[in-house]
Formats: structure tokens, sequence, C-alpha cells
């Protein structure tokens, strides 16, 4: 509690002292030409005091020769205060809002100077500077980075680098503008990441974020919060917008490209010099436009290796420090008569115009992949001093069709012709829990099947993972459009496809996975679907009719063609509806050469609708024989069969089909068999005729004297009750299951004493405890806090603050009895008794709290302190259930 006290006596002592009156007081007093230097101490940051030191006295080194040219007896000095937040909950910038106390300390105990050079995070420099809650500085600060919308329009602070505000309005009006190669944008996506944000991203992305800033009232933006609403929108053909705007490196977009593909990104990066160096871009920034600061003068200085190894950031301090020497040589020079000089000579970091706010003006590049040379090229440059987009390029060889840019909105003929395909991420396929697939029937002998070789779970559906084995991974512009075409296909007689994933061992569809395995198996499996119940002739012309409706709706579609039908791609599901699958890609899934291949297409490679209808009878006629595919009594040599089918003598070569003591409706499929694998391909029915003339045999099949439908129904209940009992003992342990999860749900909620009573009698009898510590807390002004917070906003507050305050407890000998609201409640001695232990407890576990609050900062207030109310009251309590419909433990203070 003592820090907040001391941050808010600091806050309301700010004396704000700026321009003129600050330099002359510098230059009158007895001080020499100081600056101080405050940075953090941390290594793994670009900005880090032992990266800009080096580059500050060399800038020194370099002003000196200024002044000597100038006749000036004086030389810049600079004092170095390091900020180490190793200690802290949170590194880097994330423990800053205390980096501007220990700053403020650190230079009253040394020399205050005469300028400030840093601190580069935003929450450190909003502390110095506001003119509200700002400490007591009365010197000027200049910084590379402060990027946050907070520290804008400071009358103490320059920023070398561009603020999030440059980047806000440069989206805004490029997005609005209309050029030979673009039309104006209205919608778009905005990427935030949640973790791993570096501060220039995190600040630029608040900015397009803000619901107050001109962007967000003015665009139709969608802000996207995780990389998993990211992969799924990018996913979505229905999508809110084309356009996706990102801040990081080439890193992010080539990890993303691995997982989904895109229509267009805005990419930023604060790394302009690897574009500028090596201009050879690789192929996961096709489609990707990148904006950046404009390429750093890297002849400027006698150091070529100094200007390679600096980043921005240490450029910004280099020229600050240059810049606070022109200044001071100017003003004795009597050159100009304001401490903002706002046109500042070229230097490590190029060109430098400050506008009234002292805020750097930028020419940002916005930079391409040529399709023609595949390398960087510069598409346009926008001024943000005037907010303007100047062309560079007036036929730039875009990766887009028709070498346009895309528009925001989504269309189907864009989606067919840019779409590209990427392979969905291996972490997202599980491993299937064998106890979720419900009508198990002989798992020993399924497991052997090689269609069950590789099952899988994504998208929590069960799936069966197929190996592409003519294939890399690497698709042609043909296998991406088949593969986005089978994409689409949605229908209940064809197994969804869901894509592709690439593991080190190969690379495999994605498929719909029917738990009962391949028609074949079933065929094969007397034991588990035995003929006189399951497999009777109705049973087989179902079978039939699922494959003719599924064949049906399949060449009516874009697909046109199967290619590849058989018993072993026909399969079942647990309502024994048959679905068929491997479908398309004939780029990929090149057709094979077996029994249920067509003539025509064995002796000429090809695929065809007529050949579909061949594969269908042969397939047909394994489900009425039940025999092995293309049986004959008098050929079982495979190789011979397809010889035989290929090279026809007098006769057609055929499997076995028994037309004697066939009955009248049977003799009807028979002769559609027959038809279907008819020599001549235009003698073959299609599969709308296939299916029609299905659905009549089926429906004459009640006319029978031997059985009435009612008849039928019975039959079909008797077979199903002899599964009922495996169903049964299914749903028993799934069950159990459900009821454990409850059980340890209620163990979670409530103390288990507590829970069993309620178990065993549904009802608590009240317990006093003698010996009990009580804390509770809210949040200081929450009412206020709300006002200025959407919903969503106040729900991830009070979350972070809370899971926070939760990982502390497991610390502590205490009990979480309640959240209302912002109000926390905590017990120590109940419902464990732990002597007179309760009260040491509740006070570490509070002191710890207090300590969490101190370095916490709201993400979507930044710079605005957190501060909580703590009370905390030792007695009796009696513990007791307050509701029988609301089952919620209820304290009674004594």
């Amino acid at each position: 509690m003592y820090s907040l006290h001391t941050l808010h006596y600091l806050g309301v002592l700010v004396v704000v002292v700026v321009g003129n009156q600050m330099l002359d007081d510098c230059l009158s007093s007895n001080r020499t030409y100081t600056m101080n230097v405050v940075l953090l101490e941390d290594t793994t940051y670009a900005w880090s005091l032992s990266l800009v030191q080096a580059a500050v006295e060399r800038a020194i080194e370099q002003d000196k020769q200024e002044n000597i040219k100038e006749g000036l007896d004086f030389t810049l000095t600079a004092n170095y205060n390091g900020f180490n937040t190793t200690f802290y909950n949170r590194q880097g910038c994330g423990s800053s809002s205390c980096e501007g106390v220990d700053i403020l300390k650190k230079l009253y105990v040394s020399e205050v100077g005469c300028v400030m050079l840093g601190p580069s995070c935003t929450f450190a420099t909003y502390n110095l500077v506001d003119e509200e809650i700002g400490l007591i500085l009365s010197i000027p600060i200049i910084s590379a980075g402060s990027f946050g919308l907070s520290c804008d329009y400071k009358p103490k602070l320059t920023r070398l680098l561009p603020p999030a505000r440059k980047i806000s309005d440069f989206f805004l009006n490029f997005m609005n503008e209309t050029l030979p190669f673009k039309s104006p944008w209205q919608r778009t996506f905005v990427y935030k990441k949640a973790v791993n944000y570096t501060e220039d991203c995190f600040w630029y992305i608040n900015a397009l974020d803000a619901g107050s800033e001109n962007f967000a009232s003015a665009m139709d933006r969608e802000m996207l919060h995780s990389e998993e609403d990211l992969i799924k929108q990018l996913q979505n053909e229905e999508r809110h917008s084309n356009i996706f705007i990102l801040c990081g490196n080439t890193d992010d977009i080539v990890s993303i490209k691995a997982k989904a593909a895109w229509p267009g990104f805005f990419h930023f990066s604060h790394r302009p010099q690897i574009y500028y160096k090596n201009t050879t871009s690789p192929a996961s920034m096709d489609n990707v436009l990148v904006v950046t600061l404009p390429k750093r003068n890297d002849d400027y200085g006698s150091n070529s290796t100094f200007n390679d190894t600096i980043n921005d950031y240490v450029a910004g301090y280099y020229d600050g420090t240059l810049l606070f020497g022109k200044v001071l040589r100017e003003r004795m020079l009597n050159k100009r008569q304001n401490m903002r000089s706002n046109d500042v000579p070229l230097s490590v970091g190029g060109h430098y115009v400050l506008d009234e706010y002292g805020d750097r003006d930028v020419n940002f590049s916005i930079i391409y992949t040529s399709v023609d040379t595949k390398r960087y090229e510069t598409l346009l440059v926008f001024d943000t001093s005037k907010n303007a987009t100047i062309e560079k390029m007036l036929n730039p060889a875009l990766f887009w069709e028709d070498g346009q840019l895309p528009s925001d909105m989504q269309n189907r003929k864009e989606r067919h012709i840019q779409k590209k395909w990427s392979h969905i991420d291996s972490h997202l396929i599980s491993p299937l829990d064998e106890r979720e697939v419900s009508l198990k029937i002989d798992d020993d002998k399924r497991k052997d099947s090689t269609y069950f070789s590789h099952r899988g779970r994504y998208d929590k559906k069960p799936v069966i993972l197929k190996e592409l084995i003519h294939t890399d991974g690497d698709f042609s512009e043909n296998q991406r459009i088949e593969l986005n075409t089978l994409l689409r296909i949605d229908y209940y007689n064809l197994t969804k496809f869901y894509g592709t994933v690439k593991f080190e061992y190969g690379v495999f569809g994605v498929f719909e996975l029917c738990q009962r395995g391949s028609l074949r198996y079933i065929l094969n499996d007397r034991i588990s679907y035995p003929d006189e119940t399951f497999m009777d002739m109705e049973f087989k012309i179902s079978v039939m009719y699922d494959i003719a409706k599924g064949m049906s709706y399949l060449h009516s579609s874009n697909i046109e063609v199967h290619g590849r039908l058989k018993s072993t791609n026909c399969v079942v599901d647990n309502r024994m509806v048959v679905k068929i699958t491997d479908f398309g890609c004939h780029t990929i899934l090149r057709p094979g050469r077996d029994v249920w291949t067509a003539p025509e297409h064995l002796r000429k490679d090809g695929v065809s609708q007529k050949g579909d209808v061949y594969s269908y009878a042969i397939i047909a006629n394994e489900i009425v024989v039940r025999q092995a595919p293309f049986y004959t009594q008098f050929c079982s040599n495979t190789a011979e069969k397809i010889y035989r089918v290929q090279y026809p003598s007098a006769t057609v070569f055929r499997p076995d089909l028994n037309f004697e003591g066939a009955s009248e409706r049977e003799i009807e499929l028979y002769m559609l068999i027959k038809n279907c694998w008819d020599e001549d391909p235009e003698r073959r029915p299609d599969f709308k005729k296939i299916e029609l003339t299905l659905g009549k045999i089926f429906s004459n099949l009640h006319n029978q004297a031997t059985e009435t439908y009612m008849d039928n129904l019975i039959r079909r209940l008797q077979m199903y009750s002899k599964t009922l009992e495996n169903l049964v003992e299914e749903r028993t342990s799934l069950y159990k299951a459900e009821r454990d999860r409850a059980d340890r749900l209620n163990f979670m909620l409530l103390p288990g004493p507590v829970v069993r009573s309620l178990k065993e009698t549904g009802r608590v009898e009240p317990e006093l405890f003698e010996e009990v510590t009580i804390y509770f807390s809210d949040i200081v002004g929450f009412t206020t806090l709300c006002h200025y917070s959407t919903p969503m906003e106040v729900v991830d507050m009070l979350n972070d603050i809370y899971r926070n305050f939760d990982s502390i407890l497991d610390n502590h000998d205490v009990y979480k009895v309640e959240t209302i609201g912002d109000a926390y409640m905590v017990a120590s001695g109940l419902p464990k008794r732990n002597g007179n232990r309760h009260a040491v407890d509740i006070a570490h576990m509070a002191l710890d709290i207090l300590a969490f609050v101190g370095t916490f900062e709201l993400q979507h207030l930044p710079g605005i302190p957190l501060w909580i109310r703590i009370g905390v009251h030792s007695g009796i309590h009696k513990e007791s259930i307050l509701s029988d419909n609301f089952k919620e433990l209820g304290t009674l203070n004594l």
C-alpha cells in the first residue's frame, strides 16, 4: 500500500515546465550539459541500455566535432541509469509503471541534467509526462519508443519513432484511397496477438483497436484476439473481409501461412533493413504488403560496421543525442528561438521531420513481392506529415489477379481463383478416444483393417487420415483447385473432407470417420452381420440405394466423376448409412487398375461417369453374393480376371450372378446389375436411373404375401434388440464417466465435506468454526472504470485480475468463498481447521495480492493504476448452505 500512496502523492505534485524556459534554465545554470539516459537493463530488448550506451557515446563524439567547427567550447555528457525488471512478475515494459518512480528517485540522487533520453516504454513515459498524474520532472524527454496513444500531445515529449497515432492515420487514409491497382477498402480484420508481442506491435495494434480513435469509428474493422480466431476466419469462406492487418516479423507470416491461406495481409515491421538489404523475397511473402520505415542512411558516419549492427531504437537514441546537441548549438549561436527544431539534419535514422507536437513524421514504405523478379520492391510511399500517398509504381507486378490488390469483400470468383491451399496444423489432430465410439462391434478384428490404421479427432469430430502417396504436399495450382472443390462437398452419402495435414513421414487427407469401417469389411464379417438378420435382401438394396444416391450427387457436382469407386471406398457409419469416400483429386489420387475398373479404362487410362457405373455394378454384385470382389467359381486369380475383362473373348467376362431360384424382385435387381456392367458404356444407365429403379424395387418388396409391412417392422425390431445389451453397457459407462466429472466439478466449487453431505443426505448441517479469518477486497473506483469500459472489457479485466488472485491463493492455506462483481472473499480456518494460523495465512496472502496489484496494468486503460480496498476480520464463523435451490457455501460472522 505504501507504493500506491507514494505514486499518488508524486502525481499531484507535478510541475510542468516546458519549451524555452527549460532550455534557458539549463544554459544559465552551472550544470554541465548532461543527458540522462534511462532505459531497461534487460538485454533481451532492442532498446536495452547495453545496446544504446555505445551509440550515445559515438554521437557525443560526433557532436563534439560539430562544436569545434563552430568554435564552441562545450561537450555533452551522459549519465546512464538502468531499470531491471527481471525480479517482477511481468518483465520488460509490462512492469514499467514502476519505472517512472524508480527513474525519478535516481535522477534526484544523481545529477538532473538538461534532457532525458528514454524511456522507451509507454507506461513509464506516461507517468513522467502526463500533466494530471505525471511525476515531478522539469526536463524534456527524447524517446525512441513510447508509442502508445496515452503519450500523444505531451509538450515535454519528443518521439523519434512513429507513434501509434501515425500508424492509425496511415491505415485510415490508405484504405479509403483509390489507386490504379486498388479500390477503396472499408472492411478489415486486425489481429491482436495475445502473447509474445513486442512493445511497438502492442501499441500499434492497440491504436487500431481503440474504440475512441478515428480508425475504429471510420472503418468496419473486426478484432481477432487469438491465433485460433485468425485461422478460423482465414478458413471461413464467408468471412468479413479479405484484408488482414498484423504486426510482427516474417516468422509470424510463415507460421500462420503453414496453418491457413489468406487473400491479402498488411504486415507492419520495425525491421526495415531486412527488406532493403536482402531483397530476395521468400514464397511465404508473395501476397503480403509490408508497411515499414524508410531505409536507414547506412552511408552516414564513418563506421559501416556500426550501422549494420544497430537497430531502429539504437539509431533513434543516436540521432536523439545529435538532436539535443544541435538545439544547444543553435541556441548558443542565436540561430533558433525555440526548443523544438522541426527539421533535423540527415543522420543514421534518415531525415527527421517533427510535427507540432514533437512526434516524428515519416514516409512509410509499402513493400510488395514482385511476381516477375521475386524480390521486394517499393509499391508506394505514404507521407504522414501530409497524410498523402505517393505512387512509386504505375504498373506493379502484384501477386493477385489482373495485377490488382484484392477487394475487401469476399466473392465466389475470388475464392475459386485466388484462394491458396494450406495444410491443417498437425497439432490440431488429436488422438481419438475409443470410448467415444458407440456401437463398437468386434474391435479386435477392426483394428486389423487398413481403414482404421490412422484415426484421430479434428475440430471435435472423429476423422481418418489417408496418406497421399503421390505428393510431397506442395500442391500445384490444379491440385489446389481440386482440393478446394472437394472441401465444399457436403452430402449425406459422401464423407466430409476437412483438408490435408503434413507430418514428417508423409502427407495425409483428413476425412470424416465412419466407425463401422468399409463396406468390404462388413460383407466379410458374417458373425456380426449375419444374412438372416442384418444382411437380408431389403438391407442389401438399401445399401445399394445409399451408394447410388451418393454417386448421383457426385456426378451432378463440380467433382463430376469418382474414378476409384470400390467396396473399400464405401464406408458405413454407426447408423448403418453407407457413404462414399476417396472421390475427387484425380491429380493426387490416381485411379488404379483393379477388378472394379471398367474395361474401357483398363485398355486406356482415364476416368468417366460410365466407368463409375461399371464399378458400382461390381460392388452391387459383392453385396448380393457376399463373396470376394468379382467372385467367379472358375477363376480366383485377380490378375487373370483383370486380363480377361480387358481383352474379352467371344463372351464378356463378368462375376457370377445366378438367376436360378431368384424371385421376381431379385431378377429385376440382377438385371439392373447386368445393365450397369454392360461392355458398351453408352448402354449403361446413369445413377439417376439407377436410383429410381432401386427405389421402385425397394417399395415393391412389401407387396409380397410372405411378409407384411408390420411383419417386416417386427423383424427389424427383433434384429436391433440383439445389440441392445451392448448399447446399454456402453451408455452405462458413459453415465458413470459423466457422474465422475460432475463430482469433480462439485468438489471444485464446494468443500469436500459439504459435497459428501449433499450426496448422502441432500442437506448440510450448519457447522461452527471458532477460529477463522475472513478476507474481503474490492476495486477502488470500480464504477468509474466500468463507465469507461465496454462490457467485454470489464469481463476481461476482472477475469485477468481474479485469475492472478486465484494463483496466489494456491500458495496459502486459504479457501476462496466467492466473487461478486469486483468483491473477492477468502477464508482461512474453514472448512479445514488450522489452529491459530488462520490470521497469518490471510495476512501473507493479502500482502502477496497487494504486491501483485502494484505491478498490474489495465490492458484497455493503460496508465491508469489499479487500487483495491482490503478488509480482514477474525472471529467465530458458522458455515452452511444458504438455499436448497442455490447450492452456495455461506459464512456467518458471529
